[in-house]
């Protein structure tokens, strides 16, 4: 699914607070496995990319920082706070990264996404810079979804070709996962018998979405992503709030 639309952690997310139980701090726990496990699909990523991102280090520069800021603090907060705030704002998140993901095609057009754009102005790039800092935050607390917020950073950036602006953000993304695979593993907030066979699965899934991605219909991955987010977050909306 992350090979061909993104959306991963939609499946991950609710397949493991399902296995380690209803508790606030089973759905942590389950947050923090779950970046572990889809990690190695950033970097694996970043090799795909690897010629594609010769020369970008002008773009990746600026926002490096803000990147690994915004990680941390994201991860700190979901670590560190009540496991009952997580746990309350889960059924919203969810409708955040599934609404992203409905409105992807419309975000790509506002943000001329793929198209020349004129170099930013200083303000211009500040306001990106600070808005790649939020991107972080929310990617460092959840992550569903940062890849189309990215896309459209990098767009106003000024980057037109798709590969480059893939490979920009497979790098962003490995910097904001690699933060919170950190932070998790440190506030140990990771199940270490699930975690493993998740990555592994992970990494296969990687190869094989890879290979069949151009044959699959993007538009029908994205809708079906789509419906399982809404219906997982209704879901968690009964399941917490009527509780």
């Amino acid at each position: 699914m992350n090979s061909v639309a993104g959306g991963g952690t939609l499946l991950t997310f609710p397949a493991l607070t399902l296995v380690l139980g209803p508790s606030a701090a089973a759905t942590v726990m389950a947050n923090g496995t779950s970046t572990i496990a889809l990690f190695p699909g950033s970097v694996a990523s970043v090799w795909g990319y690897r010629r594609e991102l010769l020369g970008t280090w002008p773009w990746i520069r600026p926002l490096i920082i803000p990147s690994l800021v915004g990680a941390a603090i994201g991860t700190k907060l979901v670590a560190l706070r009540d496991p009952k705030e997580f746990m309350q704002l889960v059924p919203w998140l969810i409708l955040v990264a599934t609404t992203l993901f409905l409105l992807q095609p419309t975000i790509s057009r506002w943000t001329g996404i793929g198209k020349p754009h004129a170099t930013p102005s200083w303000g211009s790039r500040m306001g990106i810079i600070a808005f790649q800092f939020l991107i972080a935050l929310y990617g460092g607390y959840f992550g569903a979804g940062i890849g189309i917020l990215m896309l459209s950073t990098l767009a106003l950036m000024g980057i037109s070709d798709i590969h480059r602006m893939n490979g920009v953000k497979a790098i962003l993304a490995s910097a904001i996962n690699g933060v919170s695979v950190i932070l998790f593993i440190w506030h140990d907030k990771v199940n270490w018998q699930l975690a493993p066979p998740m990555i592994l699965s992970a990494i296969i899934g990687g190869y094989v979405g890879a290979s069949v991605a151009r044959r699959l219909d993007k538009n029908l991955v994205r809708y079906s992503v789509v419906a399982i987010g809404l219906l997982l977050s209704g879901y968690y909306f009964l399941r917490i709030y009527r509780a």
